[in-house]
Order: structure tokens, then sequence, then C-alpha cells
């Protein structure tokens, strides 16, 4: 009996198509500043003719599967079985009809999805461009996913332009504080001020345990960032002593050059707490700043910010901590309505009701943790059921910040002792005032009532499990 040679090709699937032209978009937007790759380009990188990747865009010719596995592999994403369908491809000596009626109307079906899914993301550049960037870190100025939270950034707007103003940004980790300062700098440029926005942890340990080798590193930075030469030597005199040298120096000659006001933003300004014996010497220094700028008029052009995350406690004499002056700044949890306009711009309009109130009964309304958890809606990695399932399981893809929060109490016992006591309560407690303080700076307790409580259903179900043996 006569038999036919044959050899097996494969067509990708719909699935597999808009895969890879997403993939293929992230790398124009990440790798090629938006522009498009062309046909040369990606043959280039994919090391296959041009001839052969027509074949593949057209749906309907197939081609060998290692090709397939070196277009994913080139835009660094994993090949699964349903991205493409194996065809038996006949001998060129034949004429071979290999795909049915059947086929041929799913290959045009699938055609016009693609052409569909690419014309609504080409003309939608910049929602690619933000949905493609996993939410870590400050929301960029020019992101649509950042949410204002009114009257905060009002407020925080219309302070700043106040001769001498301190501003406190204060909340836990990761609920919204350098995002909001990125847009206070920027509203304060376009104004004409000069903005130094420095992170108190850029400060090595060095410095921390000698206050006078910090003074002259924060002036140093100061200096640098404002454009001016530092020239430390000739007018740093350590003969009246580091408090009044710092001080005479910032207001004759750094404000003394300075034509408009200057904005100092202290970011991670806690991270002196850790460093008990210079912090208190530290922040009456800059509380008796605050104070000179009430009068004298090189430092009325100071506004000042601090940005902390209360994570710590410290005590300190009213009339010298900064702590308690100026305006008080606190980031809350996102409310629903900021939620659902978060998840409309994520284009995750299907969501209904009830999918806003599972999601916020595990996460609340925490900004990173909301942001993480639209990311992967809309990237259709995961859904709803399934980051819930995960999340209350191991963690899921909350685990980083549980880890964070974990080695924190890890580092407290006590802190953890009183963290485990709250997770299994079934009544009002009472708990030290000063471990109080600190929990709630972690973000990980609210009140409700005189009870003290986790402050996400996350929370419970993560921590109870990892603090059970304390309790």
């Amino acid at each position: 009996m006569y038999k036919t040679k044959r050899k097996r090709g494969v067509v990708l699937t719909s699935t597999g198509i808009k895969r890879l032209q997403s993939a293929i978009l992230s790398v124009e937007i990440v790798e090629n500043k938006g522009e498009h790759l062309s046909l040369e380009e990606i043959s280039s990188r994919v090391n296959v003719s041009t001839r052969t990747l027509s074949k593949l865009w057209s749906l309907s010719e197939s081609v060998d599967q290692k090709t397939i596995k070196l277009c994913f592999s080139a835009f660094n994403i994993e090949l699964h079985s349903q991205d493409y369908t194996i065809v038996n491809k006949a001998n060129e000596t034949e004429t071979s009809e290999l795909l049915s009626i059947t086929n041929i109307e799913e290959d045009l079906s699938q055609r016009s999805e693609l052409t569909s899914f690419v014309e609504e993301h080409h003309t939608q550049t910049e929602q690619i461009e933000n949905l493609w960037s996993y939410p870590d870190g400050p929301v960029p100025l020019d992101s649509h996913f950042y949410i204002e939270r009114p009257p905060l950034e009002r407020k925080v707007y219309r302070e700043v332009t106040t001769s001498g103003c301190v501003i406190r940004i204060k909340s836990p980790k990761q609920m919204g504080k350098s995002s909001l300062v990125l847009r206070l700098c920027a509203f304060a440029q376009k104004l004409g001020y000069q903005t130094v926005n420095l992170n108190c942890y850029q400060f090595d340990s060095e410095c921390l345990t000698d206050l006078n080798k910090l003074l002259r590193r924060l002036c140093w930075k100061i200096a640098t960032q404002l454009g001016i030469d530092p020239n430390l030597k000739e007018k740093w005199n350590e003969e009246i002593g580091y408090n009044l040298s710092s001080g005479f120096y910032l207001e004759n000659y750094l404000l003394e050059q300075c034509q408009s006001p200057v904005v100092l933003v202290l970011n991670e300004i806690d991270r002196f707490f850790e460093y008990p014996h210079i912090c208190q010497e530290f922040f009456a220094l800059l509380r008796s700043w605050c104070e000179e700028a009430r009068h004298n008029p090189n430092w009325q052009k100071l506004r000042l910010v601090m940005v902390y995350s209360t994570e710590d406690y410290i005590s300190m004499d009213i009339n010298l901590s900064p702590f308690n002056i100026g305006l008080p700044i606190r980031l809350n949890d996102f409310t629903q309505p900021q939620v659902e306009d978060l998840a409309r711009r994520y284009s995750l309009d299907s969501f209904k009701a009830k999918d806003f109130a599972q999601l916020m009964s595990l996460v609340g309304g925490h900004p990173a943790l909301i942001q993480i958890s639209l990311y992967y809606l809309r990237s259709h990695e995961m859904t709803l059921q399934e980051i819930v399932e995960d999340a209350i399981a191991n963690g899921g893809i909350y685990r980083d910040h549980l880890w964070r929060q974990l080695i924190k109490l890890q580092e407290n016992p006590r802190l953890a002792k009183a963290y485990a006591e709250i997770l299994a309560a079934t009544q009002s407690i009472s708990l030290n005032p000063i471990d109080t303080y600190k929990l709630e700076g972690l973000g990980l307790i609210r009140f409700e009532g005189d009870r003290i409580l986790p402050r996400y259903g996350l929370y419970q179900a993560y921590f109870a499990k990892q603090l059970s043996t304390i309790a």
C-alpha cells in the first residue's frame, strides 16, 4: 500500500497569537521607546526568516514547532500547549488540503480577533505602557493609575506656598507617600521653587553614629541638589559646634544664594529612630530651623517636608519635637469608589459589586495591594478566586509585602506576641500603648470601638498561621 510522506507542522491559535503580540508590544514600549518593531527587526531578534514569520502571522500556513519556540523564547514568554495546533503538512511534491472549512472559518475568526487586538492596543499606547509596568514603587507622574485622595493634594499644594511651612506626611509603608511627594515637588517646580528630595536611607551607618558627620553629609547633599558648590572646608566652622555650624551654613551660604523658595523633603526620616543616641538631638535641631523660619527672611525660603511611617516610638520633649508642628497629612486606605475608579483605569469593566466586596474583604483599600491585585487580574494571569485562595493559603501575590511585615515582627518578639494575642482574641483586650502605636504604624491593626483588630482579612489569615506558636 502506497503511503504519502508527510511531516508535522504547527499553527498558532488565537490565544497564542494574542500572547505573542502582547509580548512584542511590551518590548516595543520598554526597549524601543514605543516604536513598532518591523518584520525585519523581529526576524533579527528571533533568528528566523521574514518569510517564515509571515507564514506564522497568517494563521493559515504551518511552520515547524522550533520556530514557534524561538519566537516565544525571544520575547521572554513560555510556550503553552494552548498556544498552537498541530497539523499534518504534505510533502512539497503533493497537493494537500489540510484545512477543513471549519478550520478555515476558525482561522478567519482568529485573524479578525488579532486585527481587533492590535488596533485596540496600538491606539491606546499610554494605557499599554502602564499596563505592562508592574506596580512597584512610586506611581510615575505621567501615569493615569495615580488615584487622588481629595482634599490631601490640594492641602499640601496650598501649604507649600506658605513661607517657612512644615508638612508632615505620615502613613505605613506602601500607602502612597512617595507618589504624593513626587506630585508635590512637581507642583513646587512649576511655581519656580527649587526642590531637594532626600531619602534618609542614603545616609550610611557611619554618618548615623556621629551627628557632626551626619549634618555635614546632609548639607553636602542639599548643596549638590541645589547646584551649589558645597565648599564645606571653607564654610563649615566646627569651632562653634556642629549644630550652630549647620544652621549658619544653611542660612548664610545655601539659602542666601537661593532667589526662590526651597522645598526640602526628608523621606523615610524614621530611619533615624534606629540611632536613638543622635535622633533626639537631630530632630530638636530640625525643630529649631522651623522656628527660625517664623522671623528670619532667609529661613522663610525653606519649606520642610518630613515623610515617615511611624514604625517606632520615641519619647521627646514636646517643645523640641518636629512631629507636633506644621500640617499633618495621613494617607489612609482607598475608599470603595476609589478602588472602582482604579479598576476602570485597568479596563476591568466586568468587575461587579460582589467582586469589589470580595477583594476589599481581603486587602481593604490598601493602595499597593489593590494595585497588585488589579495588575494580575488585568494581565489575565489569575482570576479573583485564584488570588483569594492562594493568598489565604500561603500569601500568594502579596507574599513579598507580607514577608516584610513578618520580618518587622520577628525583629521585635514582644510586638509579635502582642499581635498574636490580637489575632487570637475573640473580645476586647488591653495592650501596652507603645505596642499599639507600633502595630498601628506598621499598618497591621485597625480600631473598631474599643476593639483592636487585624487590619485586613489577609493579615488575619497569614499571620495567624505564621505566629501560631507564639500566642
